[in-house]
C-alpha cells in the first residue's frame, strides 16, 4: 500500500505541477596553512523543484533476449499479473525483492511512536515498475518465452503462466560487430543489422522513435544488459570529441556496438544507461550527452559479490582494520560466463570488480601509505552446469593490532538475473524521476538539471561514471545515504543524521518534528493542534 508524504513546512509549497522546496544545503571547505587545518562551515540556500506528474515510462534493452532481459520483462508481467505458483519449498507470490526503491525504507523522522519508515518508493512521485513497457533489441530472434526458457532462471510453472503473455514479444534486429565480443557467440547471431555502421545506428534511431509512436509512451530510457564487450580504444581524432566520433560513425571507423547504441540514445533524447564494463562512454559520447543535455549512466550492475565488497571493506576501513589481500572467484554457466571466458571481455569485468575498493582505501591514510592498497585479484570462470546460479567466494585477509592477521572467507550462490533485475528497475525509475527534478542555487535565475553524467545511479554500479573532476564513491551506505538524502532535499527536509539528540541529552527539548520550525511560535502552535502536542511556554 502506497504512503501519501505531505511537508507541513513554510519551505515547501505544492503546486498542481509541482513541489516547490527551499533547501540550505550546508558543507565544509577544508584547506591546509603549515601543520593546521582550517575548516570552514559552508551554506548554500537552493530551491528544489519536482514535477509531480508521473509520465508513461517506456524501457527498451539491448540483449532484451538474454538472461537479463527475459527474466526483468518476466518479474514485471508476474507481478503485473498478481501470480503465484508452486515450488517444492511451497506457494512463492511475484515480488519486487532486491530493488531498493520497491522493498526497502527511508525513515522520514520520528513521532510519538517512535521512528516512521516508509516505502524509498513513496518519498516522492515515481514510476511503478508495473506500468513500464518493453521493448528491445538482441542478436537472437527466438521470442522471450522460449528465451525464457533457455535462460532456465525461472521456476517451470512460473514459466507455464508466464508463456502466453510472453511468446508475442520478438527482439529488434540488433547491431553486431563480431570483433567486440567472444567468438563463441556466433551461433546466437542469426537476428542482426546489415549495412555501414551509420545505417545501423540510423535503423536504431527508428527504432527508439517507432516504439514511441507505437506503445504511446511519454519517455523512452535505453538500457544496455548484453554482452560484455572488450574495451575501445580511445583515440585522438576518432573518439575523444562528440564531432570526432560522429564523424568517426560516418566515415566506418571503429566504433563498439554499445557506443553505437548510446550515440543513437542521445540523438533521440533518451537517457542511456551501460550495464555491462566495458569504456561505452568514450570521451565524444559523454560530450555529446552533455552537449544535449541527455542523461548517461553506468557502468556495470553492481549486484551480488561486488556489492558485498562495498559493504566489507567500508566495514574493515572504517573499523581501522587494513585489508591487505582481497581474492574474489566466480564461476557461472550462463551465456554472460560464456562470453566472459573470452580474455578480452574478461578484462573489461575484471577492470570493474577490481576499482571498487579505491576510494575507502584511499580515505584512511593512517592505514595506507600514497600509492598503497590491497593486493586484488578477481577470477572468473565458465561453468556451464551451474547456470544462472553463480558461484562466488572470496578471501578478505586483513592487518590488525600489533601485527595480527584477521581472515574472513565467504561463499555466496546466487541467480545472477534474479539480482540484476531489479537493479535494471531501479536505475531506469530513478532516471526517469532525475528527469523531473531541478534545481535553482541562490543568486541564479534558472533552474537547472543534474549533470548529464547522472552519478546518482553510482550506488547500483560497479564502476560508477560520475562528471570529470568528481570524487569516485563506491562505499555502499555513502552511495545509498546520497539518494535518500537528495530525496529528502526535494520535499525540504534535512539530512537523515542519525544523531537523536532528543534522546541522547538529560532535559527534555522540543520533539524533532516541530523544530524545523525554527522556533516559529505560530507554526509550532499550529503543528501542536494538529498533533495533540503542547508547546511549552
Amino acid at each position: 500500500m502506497s504512503v501519501n508524504i505531505r511537508v507541513n513546512s513554510p519551505n515547501v509549497m505544492y503546486t498542481d505541477a509541482h513541489i516547490m522546496a527551499q533547501y540550505s544545503y550546508q558543507t565544509t571547505s577544508v584547506h591546509r596553512e603549515g601543520n593546521q587545518v582550517i575548516v570552514t562551515p559552508c551554506t548554500t540556500e537552493m530551491t528544489f523543484r519536482t514535477e509531480r506528474r508521473v509520465p508513461r515510462l517506456g524501457v527498451m534493452l539491448v540483449g532484451w533476449g538474454g538472461n537479463n532481459g527475459t527474466t526483468v520483462t518476466a518479474a514485471v508481467l508476474a507481478n503485473k499479473l498478481g501470480l503465484s505458483w508452486k515450488t517444492k519449498t511451497g506457494e512463492k507470490k511475484a515480488n519486487y525483492f532486491g530493488s531498493f526503491l520497491q522493498s526497502s525504507t527511508v525513515c522520514l523522522g520520528s513521532g510519538l511512536d517512535g521512528e516512521f519508515n516508509v516505502p524509498f518508493r513513496d518519498v516522492l512521485p515515481m514510476v511503478h515498475p508495473n506500468d513500464i513497457i518493453f521493448d528491445g533489441w538482441d542478436i537472437s530472434s527466438m521470442d522471450l518465452a522460449s528465451a525464457m526458457e533457455r535462460a532456465q532462471v525461472l521456476d517451470w510453472s512460473l514459466q507455464e503462466q508466464l508463456r502466453p503473455h510472453m511468446c508475442g514479444l520478438t527482439p529488434r534486429p540488433s547491431i553486431y560487430i563480431p570483433e567486440f565480443i567472444a567468438a563463441n557467440q556466433e551461433s546466437r547471431a542469426e537476428n542482426v543489422l546489415i549495412g555501414t555502421i551509420t545505417e545501423q545506428m540510423e535503423q536504431i534511431r527508428a527504432d527508439i522513435r517507432d516504439f514511441r509512436r507505437s506503445s504511446g509512451v511519454d519517455k523512452v530510457i535505453v538500457l544496455w544488459t548484453a554482452n560484455t564487450e572488450r574495451f575501445c580504444d580511445v583515440v585522438p581524432g576518432v573518439n575523444d570529441t562528440a564531432k570526432n566520433l560522429l564523424a568517426a560513425i560516418q566515415a566506418g571507423a571503429e566504433v563498439s556496438p554499445s557506443t553505437l547504441f548510446a550515440v543513437a540514445s542521445i540523438l533521440e533524447d533518451c537517457a542511456y544507461i551501460n550495464g555491462s564494463p566495458q569504456n561505452t562512454f568514450v570521451p565524444g559520447a559523454i560530450e555529446l550527452a552533455v552537449q544535449r543535455g541527455v542523461f548517461i549512466g553506468g557502468d556495470d550492475f553492481k549486484s551480488g559479490q561486488t556489492k558485498i565488497k562495498s559493504v566489507l571493506v567500508d566495514f574493515l576501513v572504517s573499523a581501522g582494520i587494513k585489508p591487505t589481500s582481497i581474492v574474489s572467484y566466480n564461476h557461472l554457466g550462463n551465456n554472460d560466463g560464456k562470453n566472459l571466458s573470452a580474455p578480452q571481455q574478461f578484462r573489461s569485468k575484471e577492470i570493474s570488480k577490481s576499482n571498487v575498493v579505491d576510494d575507502m582505501v584511499q580515505s584512511n591514510p593512517i592505514l595506507y601509505q600514497p600509492g598503497e592498497k590491497p593486493d586484488h585479484c578477481v577470477v572468473i570462470k565458465y561453468v556451464p552446469y551451474v547456470g544462472d546460479s553463480k558461484r562466488a567466494m572470496d578471501e578478505y585477509i586483513s592487518e590488525i593490532m600489533m601485527g595480527g592477521i584477521n581472515t574472513i572467507v565467504l561463499h555466496n550462490t546466487c541467480e545472477d538475473s534474479l539480482l540484476a533485475s531489479p537493479i535494471i528497475l531501479d536505475l531506469v525509475i530513478l532516471t526517469e524521476l532525475c528527469q523531473r527534478v531541478t534545481v535553482r542555487p541562490q543568486g541564479e535565475e534558472d533552474f537547472q538539471s543534474f549533470h548529464s553524467v547522472l552519478a546518482l545511479l553510482s550506488f547500483l554500479c560497479k564502476a560508477p561514471l560520475v562528471p570529470s573532476g568528481t570524487p569516485v564513491i563506491n562505499a555502499f551506505f555513502r552511495q545509498r545515504a546520497c539518494i535518500e538524502n537528495i530525496m529528502r532535499a526535494c520535499l525540504g527536509l534535512p539530512p537523515q543524521n542519525h544523531m537523536l539528540l532528543e534522546h541522547k541529552l538529560q532535559r527534555e527539548f522540543l520533539p524533532p518534528h516541530t523544530t524545523y520550525m525554527n522556533g516559529n511560535v505560530a507554526a509550532l502552535k499550529k503543528v501542536a493542534l494538529l498533533s495533540g502536542n503542547h508547546i511549552p511556554r
